[in-house]
């Protein structure tokens, strides 16, 4: 059975039209209640157990990596932001001078100083491969890869405008020539399907507070075999084998945990945090992603053919997401206008280089796609 809307689950006022889940996602109120007992946990901290700075976190891992397809939740840390995440893959890379980085032509900043400073340490090449006029992107990608490429990074789908990206056949080529492929699934993870065991990626990334539900300042990360011995970023206690036994932390320990854990932020436990991120992949995995895939673009078809109508140019339906999807306006918009005409009418969504980036979730109907379409309309 599909899903249905779920807004009786959010405090969105009938007033305002949001349609700005790639920036920041509303919290529901099994988020919000969690994030209060960890406020009471705080409050009373002659309550918290020993216990209580690890087994939480070992759930919110294994949550996540059922979420992503991963057997081994070892292979999860919780960190505290994408580029830190991005920051410990590139930590552990060495490449060779003249080795190139494939990364995708305006691809978020995050997910790219990291890669321009290895690439500078290296005298390593960066190679951005944009959209050329009547060749798909995705060829574009795949004819990219050489003998030269040391790694790809590039997202799921682009995040200003959803264009879907065949990571299975990127992957493959990527392995054909040896190089690393690192995922950036901030804006698909939760909210399209994807699997570890299909795409093979060596890391993949992704930042919390999006299509995750978390509170800002968390985000998740998979790191696959290339890096089970490398260097974390920083050194915190809880990562190194028998933390769990207080009285013997000054026993310095030479070895890490198993795996991804030696990746884990410093503070990992954190009560608050981690109640509202395990309240929040629960609610995520009963969802599951191919409904809210399904439903997005239930509630997003009409919407999408009347503004295509109106002169605005969107790709086509088999080429991109539909929880997030880029509007591209005519020339002769005025957007400071139009910007200021969407804040009046409460009409919430992001200006992404080229687009207008829209992105709807279960808390949305179709109607809620009619103020923008009527907006634009005034400005076309």
């Amino acid at each position: 059975m599909p899903l249905q809307n779920q807004k009786h689950l959010f405090d969105l006022p009938e007033n305002i039209t949001y349609l700005n889940m790639a920036s920041q996602s509303p919290a529901f109120k099994a988020i919000y209640e969690a994030g209060l007992e960890g406020l009471k946990q705080k409050n009373r901290p002659y309550t918290i157990k020993g216990s209580d700075y690890f087994e939480p976190v070992v759930t919110l891992k294994k949550l996540f990596a059922e979420l992503i397809d991963v057997n081994d939740y070892n292979r999860i840390a919780t960190i505290p932001s994408a580029s830190y995440g991005i920051a410990t893959v590139t930590n552990n890379i060495v490449l060779n001078k003249g080795d190139e980085i494939l990364i995708i032509e305006e691809q978020f900043p995050s997910n790219y100083y990291s890669w321009k400073n290895l690439a500078d340490n290296y005298n390593a090449t960066i190679k951005t491969v944009s959209k050329k006029e009547g060749e798909p992107w995705n060829t574009s990608i795949l004819n990219a890869i050489t003998d030269k490429t040391a790694v790809v990074a590039m997202g799921n789908i682009h995040w200003s405008n959803g264009s879907l990206f065949h990571l299975k056949a990127i992957s493959k080529k990527a392995k054909q020539h040896k190089a690393l492929l690192i995922i950036d699934g901030s804006q698909s993870i939760g909210a399209l399907p994807f699997s570890v065991k299909e795409i093979q990626p060596d890391a993949l990334i992704c930042a919390g507070y999006k299509w995750l539900f978390g509170p800002y300042g968390c985000a998740y990360a998979y790191y696959g075999a290339y890096f089970d011995n490398g260097k974390p970023i920083e050194e915190n206690w809880s990562n190194r084998l028998g933390s769990e036994n207080f009285a013997g932390l000054t026993n310095y320990q030479n070895q890490y945990k198993p795996l991804a854990n030696r990746y884990q932020v410093g503070e990992s436990g954190n009560f608050i945090h981690v109640k509202m991120q395990i309240a929040a992949l629960k609610q995520v995995l009963e969802w599951t992603p191919k409904a809210i895939q399904e439903y997005c673009k239930t509630i997003s078809e009409e919407a999408v053919l009347a503004l295509q109508k109106l002169g605005c140019h969107i790709e086509k339906d088999s080429k991109r997401a539909h929880h997030l999807f880029g509007i591209k306006l005519p020339d002769h918009i005025n957007l400071d206008d139009l910007k200021e005409n969407m804040i009046d009418n409460n009409i919430f969504v992001s200006f992404r280089g080229d687009y207008i980036r829209v992105s709807c979730h279960l808390f949305n109907t179709a109607e809620d796609f009619k103020p923008l379409i009527n907006c634009l309309r005034k400005h076309m």
